[in-house]
Parts: C-alpha cells; sequence; structure tokens
C-alpha cells in the first residue's frame, strides 16, 4: 500500500506517521505541507519526496491512501480533492471550519462511495467494552467527560498558532477536543436525538479570539451529557486533567487521569480496572485497524457523517456564546 501524508506540520502528524513507517507491507510515497520545509524531515525518515502542494503530489504518485491534516480551514479544500480524485484517506478531526463544510464532504464522500476515515480514537478505549459488557442493556442516565488540555503555548512552541485563531481553527478547545466527547455520548447512546441544552464558554486566561475553556450540556436517549474541555492545565503535550463518570442503571464508572476506571454498584460494591483513557494510546489501534478496513473493503470506524453529526452539535453550542459569536 502506497501512502502519502498531507498537512504534516499538523501536532498530530507523529500519531500518524510513527506507526505507518513501522508497518510492513506499507510504503510512504510521499509528504506535503504548504512549508516545505515542515515536509522535508519526515520525507527524510521516509526516504521520499516532499512536496508543497498535496494535489500535484497526489496527481505525481496516485496514492493508495492519503493521511490528510493540516489547518482546520483547509481540510474542506483537502477531502474535496481526495474524494473527486477517488482517493480513500484518514483526515484529523474536525475536517471543517464550521458544520455547512463538514456535511458537504460528509455528503460527497458518500455519494462517491470513497472511504473517508476520521479519527475518533476514542472509540477504541476500553472504557466502551466495559460499560458495555458490566453494564449491558442498562440504560444510561448521565455522562460527563472533563478533558482539559495544556495552555495555548504549546501551541506557539509547536509553530501550529493557526490552531489559537478562530478565522483558521473554527473554534477552540470544545471543537478540538471536545469533538472526541462529543462522539462518545453518539457512541454510548446510538440511535439518540440530541439537543444542546446549554454552553458556557470563556476566554479569561487569554483573550484569543477562541475560548481557552468550555462546558457544553445535551440531552438525548435519556441521559445528560456534559462536556469539559479547555487549554488551561500547566502540562506537557498528551497530559491532560481528565475524569469521566458514567451513570447507568445499575452502575457507576468513574475514570481518572492516573489510569485507573472505578466501577460501583448501586449496593455500594466497589472493584477498579486500570486502562489506558486518553487519546494518544489509540492513534496506533486507529491507523492499523484503518488501513485493514481500506484493504477489506469494510468501513471506516467513523467516517465524515459521524464528524459531521458532531460539529453540527458543537456548533450549536457555539451558538449559545457570545464569546463564539464575536459578540
Amino acid at each position: 500500500m502506497r501512502i502519502v501524508f498531507i498537512g504534516v506540520s499538523h501536532w498530530h502528524t507523529p500519531f500518524y506517521s510513527d506507526p505507518v513507517l513501522d508497518m510492513p507491507g506499507v510504503t510512504v510515497v510521499g509528504v506535503s505541507d504548504p512549508d516545505i520545509t515542515r515536509a522535508e524531515p519526515l520525507a527524510a525518515r521516509a526516504k521520499c519526496r516532499a512536496f508543497a502542494d498535496y494535489k500535484e503530489m497526489c496527481a505525481r504518485l496516485k496514492p493508495d491512501f492519503a493521511f490528510a491534516l493540516g489547518r482546520h480551514c483547509d481540510m474542506a479544500e483537502e477531502a474535496r480533492f481526495l474524494i473527486e480524485a477517488r482517493i480513500p484517506f484518514a483526515m484529523e478531526k474536525p475536517c471543517a471550519l464550521n458544520a455547512a463544510e463538514a456535511n458537504d464532504i460528509a455528503a460527497r464522500a458518500a455519494a462517491a462511495g470513497v472511504f473517508a476515515a476520521v479519527p475518533m480514537v476514542f472509540r477504541y478505549c476500553p472504557l466502551i467494552d466495559a460499560i458495555r459488557e458490566i453494564a449491558d442493556k442498562e440504560a444510561l442516565h448521565y455522562l460527563m467527560f472533563k478533558f482539559v488540555g495544556g495552555m495555548v503555548n504549546r501551541y506557539h512552541q509547536q509553530n501550529v498558532t493557526w490552531v489559537i485563531d478562530r478565522a483558521t481553527s473554527g473554534g477552540g478547545p470544545l471543537l478540538n477536543l471536545g469533538i472526541h466527547f462529543v462522539d462518545l455520548c453518539r457512541v454510548l447512546l446510538p440511535g439518540a436525538d440530541f439537543s444542546v441544552t446549554g454552553a458556557m464558554m470563556s476566554n479569561r486566561a487569554e483573550g484569543l479570539t477562541i475560548e481557552d475553556h468550555a462546558v457544553m450540556l445535551m440531552q438525548g436517549g435519556g441521559a445528560s451529557c456534559m462536556v469539559e474541555t479547555g487549554y488551561l492545565y500547566p502540562a506537557p503535550n498528551s497530559v491532560f486533567d481528565m475524569h469521566y463518570s458514567i451513570r447507568t442503571e445499575g452502575h457507576y464508572f468513574s475514570a481518572h487521569d492516573d489510569g485507573m476506571l472505578e466501577i460501583v454498584t448501586n449496593d455500594r460494591q466497589r472493584s477498579t480496572r486500570a486502562m489506558k483513557l486518553t487519546n494518544v494510546y489509540f492513534y496506533p489501534a486507529f491507523v492499523r485497524d484503518t488501513l485493514a478496513r481500506v484493504r477489506d473493503g469494510r468501513r471506516p470506524i467513523a467516517d465524515l457523517a459521524d464528524n459531521a453529526a458532531a460539529v453540527t452539535l458543537i456548533e450549536k453550542a457555539y451558538a449559545l456564546s457570545p464569546l463564539a459569536r464575536g459578540a
């Protein structure tokens, strides 16, 4: 399988490239970024050519698969190109600046029958399997996900300041981080019709055009859901202030940033399980599984329609915030 990478200045690129470079039967044949100097180190590792123009790269190399990253404001155009060229791909969330773009590319991919995966990597989290195993057929009453990441200076250090400007990113931590947990709510409450019932956002810490802290409230499938995200934690990359709480009819699940899931029954019997609970651990599984799925002709674990559904809900939360409306 001949692979290309698009927009590799994105800070998540190693989450994809490192597993790919270790896989048998897979060859990285091209790497691109508008700033070609950002593409050259990965191209050197892969022993392939670096390009500034991903369209030229794809036209020349005719790859079997593309991992597409880059700025959020560029992603919808990348997706439209890959769909029209019939190149199967995986695109870093949120794949677009807004719900209109996200829904447009989802419709295009579906109409063209193009494989288009989105790394909603928490779908690989063992927390999901634990809930389904222990609380099978129990109704869910309450879901809460807190996932506060590092401060915005990390984006300066990584030279990706576009992500902290609403014009080029579409939003702050609610869109960038919270999308995973809006998607998890959809996974754990399949078929639910969600309504966004409230939102609170602030840019008090940094005074940027994006929020640096957000709380989003939803109801759906008989459950109440809360997603809290931020760029506030004085921590390095991939370290988070995180806590998940899920209440079912007969159990309370509480996950902590120490990698431990606590399970408490209604009669107060407590047990624990050690498990990986943050996103960084699940990208290698996503890469391997996605390439296996496209080889086998199976659907991706999450696609552009799943992404669009989450972005649409997040946009409704933004609509409730004077900060997001620029007021």
